[in-house]
């Protein structure tokens, strides 16, 4: 089965210098421009399923449309959620020999369908929907190596069968060669992720949708949340209905402030959402406001957590309060939490194999 992705762009695309949107003036020439894919030399998937390539079985599922072809390969085109098919079937079968994906659209589908073997190890998946909703090249180059997924340049041939997926022509006028072995187009092909990495930003600075990001499409994370459940708190309370909602449906979560046990154990990826509202939570178990004894306890359960944070055998990113940047809080125990926090943020930041400000949505990495 021939494949060719086009322009792996979304619906509308984006025009380049002449587009309005922001990305505009970041994107080269000829980028992003409206999506086309097409298998063999009749099928069109995108940007509408149109016209049928002999011996090549069509079939709308809830994940997209899935594409067969005479020897059993199997491709998954996965468009943005509201393009996908009016009346799906069930899920797509597992596992496919190639997936292209709207993964910006919402990257936890990509990993739902890790979590359900559609994409295995072996899986190439290809980005598609490449338009407004990501800035310049640089920063859809940093998501999709976050995220283990593909980028091909128009004009791009692949050849699918049944376990591999190979390249057979890439670039503008590029001439396909059938009889070419062409490069392997591998799976998983995300770097190696740091084990710790540790985001600080203020309020509202886009923190925690930076540390969703990170790990979304992975088969399986745990979210740690260490702050309150919003009962009795109308507003706190629709703060975490916003976050529960943003974070991918597969995930777990676990709302607890014992986080360096489970940083102790083995297991899936954890997300601890934030080390602002443990030490909080610590400091009231504690009676560390105006308690030298409580303080000096919440000093221990800070140690605890740097120590399991240093030895910890999974994944995990965390999110705190840059404490620094505001005023100097008018109440000695609002100082006292801030110079917890602070010195808290620095001893975990020297156990981190990555740091990182986010400010305003952006992520300023620290060395």
């Amino acid at each position: 089965m021939r494949v060719r992705p086009g322009c792996p762009g979304g619906p509308a695309g984006c025009r380049g210098p002449v587009c309005r949107c922001p990305s505009g003036g970041r994107v080269p020439p000829g980028k992003r421009r409206p999506a086309s894919i097409v298998v063999g030399d009749r099928l069109r998937l995108a940007p509408a399923v149109a016209g049928a390539e002999p011996g090549h079985a069509v079939a709308a599922t809830a994940d997209g449309w899935t594409v067969t072809g005479p020897d059993g390969a199997r491709l998954l085109y996965a468009p943005a959620r509201d393009a996908l098919p009016h009346a799906p079937g069930g899920e797509a079968a597992p596992p496919c020999d190639l997936v292209l994906l709207d993964v910006l659209d919402d990257p936890g589908r990509l990993g739902d369908l890790r979590r359900r073997g559609v994409v295995g190890e072996r899986t190439p998946v290809v980005a598609v929907g490449a338009d407004h909703r990501v800035g310049g090249e640089a920063e859809l180059t940093r998501r999709l190596a976050l995220w283990g997924v593909h980028a091909v340049p128009d004009g791009t041939v692949l050849r699918v069968r049944p376990g591999e997926v190979r390249v057979l022509a890439g670039g503008p006028g590029a001439t396909e060669d059938p009889e070419a072995p062409g490069e392997v187009l591998g799976g998983a092909g995300a770097p190696r992720p740091p084990r710790r990495t540790l985001l600080l930003g203020g309020s509202g600075s886009g923190k925690s949708a930076e540390a969703e990001l990170r790990l979304a499409a992975l088969p399986e994370v745990v979210y740690v949340a260490t702050g309150p459940s919003g009962a009795g708190d109308p507003e706190w309370a629709e703060r975490v209905r916003a976050h529960r909602e943003r974070r991918p449906a597969h995930w777990r979560t676990v709302e607890t402030a014992d986080v360096a046990g489970l940083l102790g154990r083995a297991g899936p990826p954890l997300l601890v959402d934030g080390l602002g509202t443990w030490l909080a939570a610590v400091f009231d178990a504690c009676g560390a406001w105006e308690s030298r004894a409580g303080a000096a306890e919440a000093a221990r359960r800070c140690d605890e957590l740097v120590a399991a944070w240093r030895d910890t055998p999974r994944r995990v990113v965390a999110v705190s309060d840059e404490v620094g940047l505001g005023v100097v809080p008018a109440t000695a125990s609002g100082r006292a939490f801030r110079d917890a926090l602070g010195r808290l943020n620095q001893r975990l930041a020297a156990e981190s194999e990555e740091v990182a400000l986010v400010v305003a949505g952006r992520l300023l990495p620290l060395p």
